[in-house]
């Protein structure tokens, strides 16, 4: 079987390409790791109205989905420009908040699919931290069959990327939704946070392999461009393979999130956002492969740039400390492949 993106998605992506190119995202990141969120923000609000966060967003709510595809295709984009912002978990947030429905939902779904509403998560069984909830405007946790909203963001934990910072939200904060459904929620939206963490990290990986692709070109020793000599070329190539055999997996975890029934006891047309039986195994696949792939990338990287690959003025380095934190969020490798054995 062939898998092609249709010529729509594939515009989509070109139409998010060119919007983040004009956007000066370094500019962004900077600003957004020194505590200045308005330039963030301000971008949010025009990927919003791209369309990519209604996405996971279901149409009674204002959204267009659950379109994992489209969601693959948007994610890889803003993980190649490195948009800052907890774009994986408020997707998954959306998720989360369709599946617990009632008034939650309602309060806070079309704020989400609009652009009006950051929001960050934690969920038992992918590490206590809500990624940037300093500047999310809600923290969603699941304990067991409640789904609370974290009275406080918590203090703040190191993290290898300065824009991306790691919170523990204070316990406690009264159940917005509980019931047998918020498990089954939970775990959609798990699979959300690591299939979108999962483009991400491709994305990433890809604008590392571009930039250093370009700068082999430019650097010369011996009199030549070092990008002629054998051993820098198998370096690239075994990177470039790398991305691609993990492209094929997230477009086939798309495959599966998008192959969900409708739940039992749901509204006519209500669609599950959980996939098949099968979508978390190939969700940790796709994580697993995407995320080993785009560190591979940046340790490339950093070695063919040299020294100068790590330096606070050369935006590059932006994306090197970002590639490691996407490897081991939702999911890390030994958790992604236990559970891919377990399928």
């Amino acid at each position: 079987m062939r898998f092609l993106l249709t010529d729509e998605q594939r515009e989509f992506g070109r139409s998010l390409d060119a919007l983040l190119t004009a956007a000066d995202t370094p500019a962004v990141l900077r600003a957004w790791a020194a505590g200045d969120r308005g330039p963030g923000r301000a971008l949010w609000g025009r990927l919003a109205d791209a369309g990519v966060f209604a996405l996971a967003v279901p149409e009674a709510y204002g959204g267009v989905g659950p379109l994992p595809v489209e969601a693959a295709v948007a994610c890889v984009e803003l993980g190649r420009h490195a948009v800052p912002g907890p774009v994986a978990e408020t997707l998954a947030a959306g998720v989360l908040l369709a599946g617990a429905g009632g008034p939650v939902a309602e309060e806070w779904l079309p704020g989400i699919a609009s652009g009006a509403a950051v929001v960050s998560l934690s969920l038992e069984g992918y590490g206590p931290y809500a990624p940037d909830a300093d500047a999310a405007d809600a923290v969603f946790t699941v304990s067991g069959d409640e789904l609370r909203l974290a009275p406080d963001p918590g203090e703040p934990s190191a993290s290898a990327d300065p824009a991306r910072r790691l919170f523990r939200p204070e316990p406690g904060g009264a159940p917005v939704a509980k019931g047998p459904a918020i498990r089954a929620a939970a775990r959609a939206a798990g699979n959300w946070a690591a299939f979108a963490t999962a483009a991400l990290a491709l994305g990433c990986g890809e604008e590392l392999l571009q930039a250093t692709v370009a700068y082999v070109k430019q650097r010369t020793q011996f009199g030549v461009p070092v990008g002629s000599f054998q051993a820098v070329k198998h370096r690239l190539a075994d990177t470039l393979l790398g991305l691609e055999f993990a492209r094929p997996l997230l477009y086939g975890a798309a495959v599966e999130l998008a192959s969900g029934a409708s739940r039992p006891g749901a509204e006519a047309g209500a669609v599950s956002a959980e996939g098949s039986p099968g979508a978390g195994a190939a969700v940790a696949a796709a994580k697993v492969t995407a995320g080993e792939a785009g560190y591979a990338a940046a340790r490339t990287a950093l070695q063919l740039h040299g020294a100068i690959g790590y330096t606070e003025e050369l935006d590059l380095a932006w994306w090197l400390r970002r590639a490691r934190p996407l490897r081991d969020a939702w999911g890390t490798p030994s958790a992604c492949r236990a559970r891919v054995l377990a399928g």
